[in-house]
């Protein structure tokens, strides 16, 4: 991918946020933390490469929606390598690096815990067809909006939006969106009336750690005669979805397609799965 170009007026506008070092605290509080952290941490060996991911990071993570409609895979694209069959964000080190994984810490509570590649986007859309989508735990609804600017009809809910009240994984925080996309709360999708047999269920890294929230949306998705699934996460025993949910999964449904290009974190082991019900 070629260096990013930006123009003289863009230059100097990042110039003068990062002189004024009380102003990006305040604005960018995250850039800032980012700023003042990476360089005490071990990089990838390659000075330019590591500049080149900081200029990139500043950029979008500063500049929003208005320079990039994802600017997650813009900031993270460059640092891509294959490694043991898959595509990974790791800076071209095996183990990726202690400034690497600090900025990953940063850009998944910024974005999405996944990432949205252009070739996983287009994968669901191929999956999906027509189908409208519903995802569920949709945090920031990154991937909602992702899914909507390809063209897809996406709902996107959650049990704390987080521009509505306050959600641990995805807090508020200046100078960064709140959502991507309309996030409704769990009594609107209640209230929605669509028939639930026409819609994909999406989850995308649904919380494990003994939480039994992805058990619970696919057996509320099944009791209602759902039959289309995309799953972003780790398999059983990682850090994604309960073992009942794992468990319906092998009982109920069929494996049918999965992204063999989904691009992860080199330190993740989460795949992309389209499932039908048996």
């Amino acid at each position: 991918m070629a260096d990013l170009k930006l123009t003289v007026e863009r230059r100097n506008e990042l110039a003068a946020l990062l002189d004024d070092e009380q102003r990006l605290r305040v604005e960018y509080p995250k850039v800032a933390e980012y700023l003042d952290m990476a360089p005490q941490l071990r990089g990838t060996g390659d000075d330019s490469a590591d500049a080149a991911f900081d200029l990139r990071f500043v950029h979008y993570v500063t500049g929003g929606a208005a320079h990039s409609t994802n600017p997650y895979w813009d900031i993270v694209a460059p640092s891509i390598f294959e490694y043991q069959g898959r595509q990974v964000v790791n800076g071209g080190r095996p183990d990726g690096s202690p400034r690497l994984a600090y900025a990953q810490m940063i850009l998944q509570a910024t974005y999405a815990y996944a990432i949205p590649s252009p070739g996983t986007v287009e994968w669901m859309s191929q999956f999906c067809a027509d189908r409208p989508i519903v995802e569920m735990g949709a945090g920031r609804a990154y991937w909602a909006a992702q899914l909507a600017t390809a063209g897809l009809v996406v709902e996107a809910y959650d049990s704390e939006p987080p521009n509505k009240v306050e959600n641990v994984s995805f807090p508020s925080v200046a100078g960064q969106e709140d959502v991507w996309h309309h996030v409704g709360n769990l009594e609107e999708f209640s209230n929605r009336v669509a028939d639930p047999t026409d819609y994909v269920l999406f989850l995308c890294w649904p919380p494990g750690w003994g939480s039994t929230m992805a058990s619970q949306a696919l057996g509320e998705f099944e009791r209602l005669g759902g039959e289309r699934l995309v799953f972003i996460g780790e398999p059983q025993g990682g850090k994604t979805g309960d073992d009942a949910f794992f468990d319906a999964l092998s009982t109920a449904w069929t494996l049918e397609s999965q992204d063999e290009q989904y691009v992860s974190w080199w330190n993740l082991c989460d795949v992309t799965q389209g499932w039908a019900r048996k």
